[in-house]
């Protein structure tokens, strides 16, 4: 007992001299940790999925298409080698994400919803701007802001400071509660009301619960993601790669668990690495709906941090340095193992001819990964609106409608796969409901009626920070720091030639235009807490040098 007592001593003595000399982040830190070791996850079991009919109603060629649409999380546009890129310099191709990209339509001016997930994918769901539904900001789970906020100040990253705002923070509604509001429809529910079978299998980050979950937003069956690590930290399987310069690694690390989900009851342990396991689950509800039609929503963790891969795609990519840089690569490699495999469950089922395939990301890849070149040639990162933010991989295939090798050169983005999705399946999106996106299905079919530019503008915003694209135009304005940038995206599509200077009428016109699209704007649902530096040019890895160029990015 004595033995016991004086390390418990040593401990506190030593977590309180710790907190003296790094002024709180460890002894929070460690806080964290001991809670999430203290978290309860059941053993890995079965998912018992529904089961569909033994036979079909009506034959193949008469029913609405089934839809598969596969979202990855913070993937670059250059990780993949559709557009003639690859991760670590091509040294790994995606030959499945190639091979989707090919059977159907690649949109090659395609836009993700923002430059962070969770407005995305409710850009996704609904059709709608973040003008009309208030869901402007990604919700952070509890704590993660002031964690965050105590890691990256002093860091010496010779980035401004983080500001965070704990007691708005505080007064903010808990993290499962800050959600896509129940009174909006979301294509599930409207897939769900023409008789498809709905399933969510992956990330949500829209709320929880009998409002906001999965299964109150029209899906009847869900696997989430209960938490943020693809296998436990010391699983003999994996390999690790920490991030000592990116306080929300540090975040990660110290709370996420390896766990799931079905239909938000009780946590339980996934039954292996998590991509390859989500995949294995998709191919179960494939069969199980073989003879009915069914949405399929595969919202993949990969590439997102914390980076961890298995030792089996850790040895297949090679010799990649630094190791964080091959633990991506690995991970990059699962995920298109995953949409390969999916492609083939829907043949093997004999549902190829009648399934539209679609893959995008939520954003662009991060610079706090510290991987250059993921986003390649544009600029900027996840967290800006640089192209290097937004601009992602978009691809629709369905045979028999879009021709194999189709390029669609239009600017398009998230907010038109709901009203696509709806009209593929023939279903009806409420009357009185505003939906922003366009229908890119006749464009993608090769309609000859089809609008060739379905967008007159497209929007972004994060609380000051707004952006316009118009043809060719596209202007960025913030107030952290007061900056506009002006680029011709027709001559300069990696926005190095700021025109704004020299071209003041333009500048006016564009902000008009934003003007115009915030007039009666619904405020924010929840607060932006977290206000972050990010440089435009460099990763989190590079000293941040006076003079170059950065943004702050609310939430």
């Amino acid at each position: 007992m004595k033995r016991f007592l004086l390390i418990a001593l040593v401990v506190v003595v030593g977590l309180g001299a710790a907190a003296f000399i790094f002024r709180k982040p460890l002894i929070l830190y460690t806080a964290t940790t001991i809670a999430k070791a203290q978290s309860k996850i059941a053993p890995n079991h079965p998912v018992e999925w529904q089961q569909g009919p033994d036979q079909a109603a009506t034959p193949l060629d008469q029913r609405p298409p089934n839809i598969v649409f596969i979202l990855a999380d913070d993937l670059g546009i250059n990780d993949i080698t559709t557009f003639g890129g690859g991760n670590a310099g091509g040294r790994v191709p995606t030959p499945n994400i190639d091979r989707l990209a090919k059977q159907g339509a690649i949109f090659s001016r395609a836009y993700s919803g923002s430059s962070t997930c969770a407005p995305s994918r409710a850009m996704i769901m609904t059709g709608r701007y973040p003008t009309r539904t208030g869901f402007e900001f990604t919700p952070t789970p509890n704590g993660m802001g002031r964690l965050v906020s105590m890691f990256a100040n002093g860091d010496g990253s010779g980035l401004p400071p983080l500001d965070y705002d704990a007691k708005l923070d505080k007064s903010s509604p808990p993290f499962a509660q800050q959600g896509l509001p129940g009174k909006e429809v979301t294509i599930s529910e409207v897939l769900r009301d023409a008789g498809y079978h709905t399933v969510h299998i992956g990330k949500w980050h829209l709320g929880l619960g009998p409002e906001f979950g999965p299964n109150a937003q029209g899906f009847d069956e869900s696997l989430l993601m209960a938490s943020a690590l693809y296998l436990p930290e010391h699983d003999p399987n994996v390999v690790n790669a920490k991030l000592s310069f990116d306080p929300i690694d540090k975040f990660l690390w110290a709370r996420m668990q390896y766990a799931a989900a079905y239909n938000e009851g009780p946590w339980f342990k996934p039954g292996g690495y998590l991509t390859d396991w989500w995949t294995d689950e998709a191919i179960k509800v494939i069969h199980a709906n073989r003879n009915r039609p069914f949405f399929l929503n595969v919202a993949e963790w990969g590439v997102h941090t914390p980076l961890q891969a298995t030792k089996a795609d850790y040895d297949a990519v090679g010799d990649i340095q630094p190791h964080r840089a091959r633990v991506y690569a690995a991970m990059v490699r699962s995920l298109d193992r995953s949409v390969g495999r999916i492609m083939d469950a829907v043949k093997t089922e004999g549902l190829a001819d009648n399934t539209i395939f679609v893959f995008t990301s939520d954003n662009g890849a991060p610079g706090y990964i510290g991987i250059p070149k993921v986003n390649a040639p544009y600029r900027g990162w996840k967290l800006t609106l640089f192209e290097g933010g937004i601009r992602v991989p978009f691809f629709i295939s369905w045979p028999g409608h879009i021709k194999p090798g189709t390029t669609i050169d239009a600017p398009v983005a998230h907010i038109d796969l709901m009203p696509t999705f709806a009209d593929a399946a023939k279903a009806a999106i409420p009357v009185g409901d505003v939906i922003d996106g366009a229908d890119l299905m006749p464009l993608a079919e090769g309609d000859p009626a089809a609008n060739p530019v379905p967008h007159d503008a497209i929007f972004w915003e994060s609380d000051y920070y707004q952006v316009v694209r118009q043809g060719d135009w596209k202007l960025q304005t913030t107030k952290r720091p007061e900056k506009t940038w002006l680029f011709n995206l027709k001559d300069d599509p990696t926005e190095h030639h700021d025109l704004a200077a020299e071209m003041p009428d333009k500048v006016a016109e564009l902000k008009q235009l934003l003007a115009d699209h915030r007039k009666g704007a619904v405020p924010p649902l929840y607060p932006s807490t977290t206000q972050s530096p990010v440089a435009i040019d460099k990763t989190a890895a590079d000293h941040f040098e006076k003079g170059d160029e950065y943004v702050y990015w609310p939430n």
